[in-house]
């Protein structure tokens, strides 16, 4: 009687599959397993399994990742509510330098001191044509308080939502927990002509950003 193969045979089993020798050299073993057996039912040939997907590149532990926003590039336009709750468009700015940093959250130990570092040298950012423009997550009442509680003379928008932060790119920190420090600075064309990412030094930013407005 005749046998005719069901939809289960067409699987590759096991037990179809040659078995190499133990005492088999490792290129016959080898030319064993990749060759694909032929099945004793009518002829059918068992397919080879199917090689593995690719495994993608897990990311880094740092959480530090390319940024939407890279140097010679002109970054996304916004238009948020600063600490007085007035609407502020980045495109307010054109015409004259622009640093604009994203900091990870009001009245936090890091962040205060940056903010209060951008405070100390104002003037030097002034001297040097450009505005400060500092941005988190925070609303605008976290933002009246902490501006006035530091006596901070520059404007802090609030994103919430983080919005912007997301359409700029800019990078979490210790595995995607902590909203990134991020700072850019925009020429008088909009143009970023450089971006600085340090977490755990926030004065940093300062000083680095200084460098490059009065190279400008």
């Amino acid at each position: 009687m005749a046998f005719t193969p069901s939809t289960a045979c067409c699987k590759p089993s096991p037990l179809l599959a040659p078995r190499a020798s133990s005492r088999a050299s490792p290129a016959r073993a080898q030319a064993l397993l990749c060759t694909p057996s032929t099945s004793a039912f009518r002829g059918l040939r068992a397919p080879l399994s199917a090689a593995p997907a690719p495994r993608r590149r897990a990311a880094s532990s740092t959480g530090i990742v390319c940024g939407k926003v890279n140097k010679g590039s002109v970054p996304p336009s916004f238009t948020l509510k600063d600490q007085n709750g007035k609407p502020v468009s980045l495109s307010k700015f054109k015409g004259k330098p622009v640093v604009v940093y994203f900091y990870p959250a009001d009245e936090t130990p890091g962040c205060t001191k940056q903010a209060c570092a951008f405070r100390d040298s104002y003037e030097k950012f002034k001297k040097a044509g450009a505005e400060v423009i500092g941005i988190s997550g925070d609303d605008t009442a976290s933002h009246k308080a902490f501006a006035q509680k530091y006596r901070l003379p520059y404007t802090l928008l609030s994103d919430e939502g983080n919005k912007v932060r997301k359409d700029w790119g800019v990078p979490s920190d210790l595995f995607g927990t902590l909203p990134g420090r991020q700072t850019y600075v925009l020429d008088k064309n909009s143009v970023v002509q450089y971006i600085y990412n340090n977490q755990f030094q926030p004065e940093k930013h300062i000083a680095e950003t200084l460098k490059i407005l009065q190279s400008l």
